[in-house]
Parts: structure tokens; sequence; C-alpha cells
């Protein structure tokens, strides 16, 4: 973070100084919500969560070396005194970034937003200083965090901007207001929150709308409702994807037998081509909207192809691939799930098997509302459509996936139904055989995670 006074801080976010001795103090470390991650310097944000409340540690924090606590109440230590710290936590990130060189590039999506963002960065490091977020840190706290990372060197700044209803993402650009935003696509994550897919458009389609006429928007020519925002925004347009109308597009894709895409990266300026280190053919359209985003910024196709041929997987448990020491591979995407996420690992997880044994561990997919039923019914009837060998479906709430999978076909064992994470692992302990593709996703609130990290307990990884 960029150094700012006490006296400063106070202005930025509106609120007042409280028990503190010298307006004058500075900030120079970082804005952390997390008191054990106090080093001297820094602003401790003392947040109310679900389990714990951070005005409790204000003292421990001062004592550990924060100047002061941004709180919602006098807290015995020097203080910044606000009516809520999560939108203090805005305000401030507001000021910051008004202060900083960096360009903003923001990106937004039902799915692909976290992978999408971590090759960005990935590219445009090679530019110069890039500060993006740890995992998804896309919401009204998450963002502001990462802008308040960032400094006076700092020349690109890459943001997530998530939406859980109308006007959320407005929220976010009016804190840090993106030179070049990027829509990925309009799926059916969050659909009980919004509704219809269409309202999900009208949500995403507020990053664009913030643009300024100089900025950028980066589309997806193959989402007809991401590629209508073109007449949403007045900044210059950008496409991209696999039909021939994309203005950056992939051509000659090609999967190998770990599911790693390689394609011919076509765009105005000439071609190149690009071998992913990524799993899931789903990244060749996260590949292209990164190429976009680095083309804006001067790079050239040549040197694009490179840095997307060289880029790997940073936020966990997306797609990890690890290959166990008996032949069975796990892939750890469960840190999160939605209808569209779920059919493209399927289709990695049989394009990676290559006549390897299957199997699909699946949990709930959340926030569906009345489409639930329906989506998890659809997700089992394909796993049977792609003829994935071996179904565990791991919960009450993911049991249609179970029930879909039956309807489908007439399938014995190969559809298992477990309550919970832990009789999956026996399972999975009792019956996978070396060789095996072991597939793990859920919504984040199942916590598969834990099966994949039993699967590899006690094994030396070989990471691909």
């Amino acid at each position: 973070m960029i150094s700012l006074s006490l006296a400063e801080v106070e202005t930025l976010v509106g609120g007042r100084l409280h028990d503190v001795p010298d307006p004058q103090a500075r900030i120079t470390g970082p804005v952390v919500i997390d008191s054990r991650k106090v080093t001297p310097g820094a602003l401790f944000a003392a947040l109310r969560g679900e389990r714990a409340d951070g005005h409790d540690f204000a003292a421990q924090a001062v004592a550990d070396g924060a100047v002061a606590v941004l709180a919602a109440r006098p807290v015995g230590v020097p203080a910044v005194v606000v009516e809520d710290v999560t939108v203090a936590l805005g305000r401030l990130a507001a000021g910051v970034v008004r202060r900083l060189p960096a360009a903003v590039v923001g990106v937004t999506g039902s799915s692909g937003k976290t992978s999408t963002k971590d090759l960005i960065a990935q590219l445009l490091r090679r530019l110069g200083p890039t500060v993006a977020p740890p995992g998804s840190y896309n919401n009204e706290q998450g963002l502001p965090l990462t802008v308040l990372s960032a400094d006076a060197g700092t020349r690109y700044l890459v943001l997530e901007y998530g939406a859980r209803g109308a006007g959320h993402i407005t929220y976010l650009t009016g804190i840090a207001r993106p030179r070049v935003g990027v829509v990925l696509n309009v799926g059916t994550a969050h659909l009980g929150e919004f509704g219809s897919r269409e309202a999900i458009a009208a949500a995403k389609g507020e990053l664009v709308e913030a643009l300024a006429e100089d900025g950028l928007a980066v589309l997806n020519a193959d989402d007809p409702l991401v590629a209508g925002m073109a007449a949403r925004t007045r900044a210059r347009v950008v496409t991209f994807g696999e039909s021939a109308r994309a203005d950056v597009r992939a051509e000659e894709v090609t999967l190998d037998e770990q599911a790693r895409a390689a394609f011919t990266l076509r765009t105005p300026d000439g071609s190149a081509r690009v071998q992913l280190r990524l799993h899931g053919e789903h990244q060749v359209g996260n590949a292209l909207a990164a190429a976009c985003v680095a083309r804006e910024f001067g790079m050239s196709v040549e040197e694009t192809a490179a840095a997307l041929s060289e880029a790997t997987a940073v936020s966990r448990w997306r797609m990890e691939v690890t290959e166990r020491p008996d032949g069975v591979t796990v892939v750890n995407d469960a840190y999160n799930a939605n209808p569209d996420s779920v059919r493209a690992a399927l289709k990695a997880l049989v394009a990676m098997a290559r006549g390897r044994r299957t199997w699909a561990v699946l949990g709930q997919m959340a926030e569906l509302g009345d489409a639930s039923g329906e989506e998890h019914d659809a997700i089992g009837r394909l796993a049977v459509r792609l003829d994935v060998n071996r179904l565990v479906v791991v919960g009450q709430q993911a049991a249609r996936i179970h029930a879909g999978a039956k309807l489908e076909g007439s399938w014995g064992e190969e559809s298992v139904f477990v309550p919970d994470a832990e009789a999956a692992v026996e399972l999975l302990h009792r019956e996978l055989r070396p060789g095996d593709v072991v597939l793990i996703k859920a919504s984040r609130a199942a916590g598969l995670e834990r099966i994949a990290e039993a699967l590899l307990a006690d094994q030396p990884e070989v990471s691909r």
C-alpha cells in the first residue's frame, strides 16, 4: 500500500480518529483483516464475521505493530472509527487507486474469472510490476484489499468483479474503475439469486458500462449474451472466441493426453502457436481473453503465445492434476462449481483419461434456486452420455445427480450415492486401481477438497 497518515485515512473513509496521539503517524504496511497477519506499520480492519469479531483482536493487533485499527467503535487503542468497516475499506481503496499509476484490468463472468485473472497477471508481469488477488478476492471486501496491496510502483492492477445481485459490480467499479473490462461468459452460477440468465447478463454488463470512452471492453464472441454487451459500452470493443467473427481467436485446437489444449492464436497483428499447461479445453477461451488484454498493452503475438505456453495454475483447487506413484491421477477442482464449470470439468476428465478408467466425484452446486433439481439431474445424465466409468455423488443436496444418472442409463454400480466426504474416501480407497483418473468437484460449501487431500495423503506428489 502507498503510505498514508492516519489523518489522510480519516478523510478518505469519512471517519474520526479515536485514541490517536499523533494524527500524522503513517500506515507503511499492509491493510489486513486477519490480526494474525499484522506486521509493523499495518492497518488492521476489524470486521465482524460469523465466528469472530475483529474488534476483539484490536489491542493485540496494535501490540503486534499495527499503527491503528479501522473500527466501528472505539477499541481502546488508536483507531479510525467509522459506521461500517466494509464500506470504509471500499472508500479507502477508492482513494488509494486514484493515487496509483496502475492501469486497472477487470474480469467478470459466470465461470473462469479466477483462472483468467491468473493468466492475465502472468502475462502482464512480463511488461511491468503487476498486482492481482490471491484466489477469488472478488467481493466488497476482497477487491478493496487487493487494491490496497498495490503501491506507487504497480503498473498493472488485475481485479475480479463478482456479483450476487444487480448493482454489485457497479459498486465495485465505483471503488476501482477499470480501463480494460473482460466479460467471459453468462452461465447459470448464482441463478437462484438472479432468476434468469438475462438477469445475470444485465449484472455482468455493469462492468463494461463503467468503462470510459478511451477504455477497452473484451467480450466473448461465442456467447450471444456477452457479445450483445457491445451496445452497452462507450469503450472500444475487442472480441475473442473460436468463431470466425472473433477479433482474437483460436484455430486448430487439439488436446494432448492430459487434456491440455494447443491452438493457433490468430490476431489482427499475426498468429502464433500456443501449447497450454492448463488442463481442459475450456481454458482456451480464458487464454484468448488474456491475449486480448496483453495485446492492448503492447505485447506482441509471439510473446503472448510464449507467455501463455509457460503460464501455470496459480490459485488452488482449480484443475490441480497430481499423479500418485501408483498411477492414479487426482484432479482436484473442488474450489467451486456451477453447471457450466462441471460440464467443462467432466469433458476434461474424459479427454484426459484416454482409455483409463474415469471417476467423477461430484457434490452440490449451490445457489441455483428453483433450477437446482433440474441442473443437478442434467449433470448426472451428462456423466452417462460422456461415458464416465464411475460416478460418486456426495451429500443429500447433490442426490439429483445420482438420480439423473440412473434415469439416463441402465447403470448398476456405476453411479453411487454416499452421504458425506468420509464415505466417499472410504469407497475410493477400497476401489481405486492403478491408472484410474479421479475428478473431484463441488461448490465450496461442500468441502470436497478433503477427498483430494485424503487421496494424496502420504503420497509423494508428482505434479504435472
